[in-house]
This record gives structure tokens, C-alpha cells and sequence, in this order.
């Protein structure tokens, strides 16, 4: 294998696992890799296993060869783009899942997806044997389990979380963008607006109550558009997801996150920071 030959010549190998279609955050992600590891592998799957059967599994954007020669330009060394038949062969029975974490939040809209994540991530790590990994702050829960899941296993591979890439506008960079007109993705900014909005609650005015503050970030969504609709918004640490319903009682880390439509399209997004009660 050439991971195994690029490991015992000392040499840092640091995987960006993507689904393709890829933008400015997957590129971020790449040149983190490139500064910090002396082999970047690009993996592009579309993972059919962390698909519900009534999602967009069939629609979400390919372009092997726009994806190539990003890759190409950005000094990726090595791609991985296999078929779902050997990912996924015949008579597969094999999958991994993070118990609890994964279903909160997304999990609890998108049952199985993060057991589709867990395996195929395993299933990458033991292909490519990263010694780094790079995923973005955007898939906040994503990242979460996956660091469990490195830790629980006793995985050899160090999580690398990077900042979310965004718009000019601040809309959070995603493949499924694509999907929006260029006035649903004006429109579509107000979701970023909102969390920080939620963001200065809690560490400018001092607000300890959690439902004051995810009452803010609604009603500023629904006073600003009239076509977003929220699925859920949350306040958590940043371990293991558990809602925080009193500041005054908690030290720590904290995202505030949700996912909402935009017509068809659902999208995610997420602030993150550090917060001690004074």
C-alpha cells in the first residue's frame, strides 16, 4: 500500500475526506493538510450509507474532473476515488456507530446518517492510515463524533477541525449551495446573522437562559425571511452534545446549532466559542 510506504519513510500523511463537488472550505482544508503533512490524500466517495432513502443521494453534485484538477492546482499528492462496489461490496455487513451522540441533534432528523458516517470514516482511516484528518467546523457534529470514534477505537489518526469557510455574505460554503438561486443564497445569510446574534446574548449581554436566547436567533430569522423555515436549534458543549438549559451552571465550550430549510434545501450552520459564567 502507498500509505504503508510513505508511513515507514516518515513521511506525515494527512487525509481530506470530501464527497466531491468540491468548493473553498474543501480547499481550506487542503492547504491546512499541505502546511502541516508531507503526503495530502483527497478522498472523493459519495457515501450511499449516510443517506436517508428519501434524500438527495441521487442529485448531490459530482464533477470528477472539476474536483481533479482543483486537487491538481492545490498540490493535492494523492486521490482516492473509489466505487461504491468496493466500499460497499456484496454481502457487506460490517458498520460502526458512535452510540448517544449520534442521535442528538442531526441524528435526530437523520436517523442511520451517522452511522454511515462512522463506517466510512473507519473505512478511510484504515485505507489511507492518516496520521491527520481534516474535517470543517460547519459539520459540527460530524466532528464531535468522529473524535470519539478516533478515541474509543484507539485510532492512530489525529482530528484536525478547521473554521468554517463562508460567503462574502457569510452563508457557510457547502456543495449543496449549489442547489440555490443566487437570491436564495442572499436570502439564505440571514442563518449566519442569527447564530451570532445568539453568539452576543450569551457573551456580550450576559444571558444565561438558553430559550431567551434561542428565542432571539428564531425570531430574528423569521422577521428577516419569510422563506427559511427552522427544523431545530441548539445549545450544547462541545463533547457530547448535551443541550444546555442554564449558563450559570456551565464552564466550557458551547455551539449553538441548527438546520433549516431554504425551499428544498436544508442547510446546516453553527458558531462555536469558549464561555465561563462571570
Amino acid at each position: 500500500m502507498i500509505s504503508d510506504y510513505h508511513r515507514v519513510t516518515f513521511k506525515t500523511i494527512g487525509l481530506v475526506p470530501t464527497m466531491g463537488f468540491l468548493h473553498e472550505g474543501h480547499l481550506a482544508l487542503i492547504e491546512k493538510a499541505r502546511l502541516e503533512c508531507d503526503i495530502v490524500v483527497v478522498s472523493i466517495f459519495v457515501n450511499p450509507t449516510q443517506f436517508l432513502p428519501h434524500e438527495d443521494l441521487d442529485k448531490y453534485p459530482r464533477d470528477f474532473l472539476r474536483d481533479f484538477h482543483l486537487c491538481k492546482s492545490a498540490g493535492v499528492n494523492y486521490i482516492f476515488y473509489p466505487e461504491p462496489e468496493l466500499m460497499y461490496p456484496k454481502d457487506y455487513f460490517t458498520f460502526v456507530n458512535v452510540e448517544e451522540i449520534s442521535n442528538r441533534l442531526e441524528g435526530q432528523y437523520r436517523p442511520g446518517h451517522f452511522k454511515g458516517v462512522s463506517t466510512i470514516v473507519t473505512k478511510l482511516f484504515n485505507i489511507v492510515k492518516p496520521h491527520k484528518a481534516y474535517f470543517g467546523q460547519k459539520d459540527a457534529q460530524q466532528a464531535v463524533i468522529i473524535k470519539r470514534l478516533v478515541e474509543d477505537l484507539n485510532i492512530d489518526t489525529e482530528v484536525i477541525v478547521c473554521d468554517t469557510v463562508r460567503e462574502t455574505n457569510g452563508l457557510a460554503k457547502s456543495s449543496r449551495n449549489s442547489y440555490l438561486t443566487e437570491e436564495e443564497k442572499q436570502e439564505a445569510a440571514v442563518i449566519y446573522e442569527a447564530l451570532i446574534e445568539g453568539k452576543k446574548m450569551i457573551t456580550d449581554y450576559k444571558i444565561t437562559d438558553t430559550e431567551s436566547v434561542k428565542n432571539v436567533v428564531t425570531n430574528y430569522i423569521n422577521r428577516k425571511s419569510d422563506k427559511i423555515k427552522l427544523q431545530y436549534l441548539s445549545i450544547t458543549d462541545n463533547s457530547k452534545l448535551t443541550e444546555i438549559n442554564d449558563l450559570k451552571k456551565y464552564k466550557g465550550d458551547i455551539i449553538i446549532s441548527l438546520a433549516a430549510y431554504m425551499g428544498n434545501t436544508r442547510l446546516i450552520d453553527n458558531v462555536s466559542f469558549n464561555y465561563k459564567y462571570q
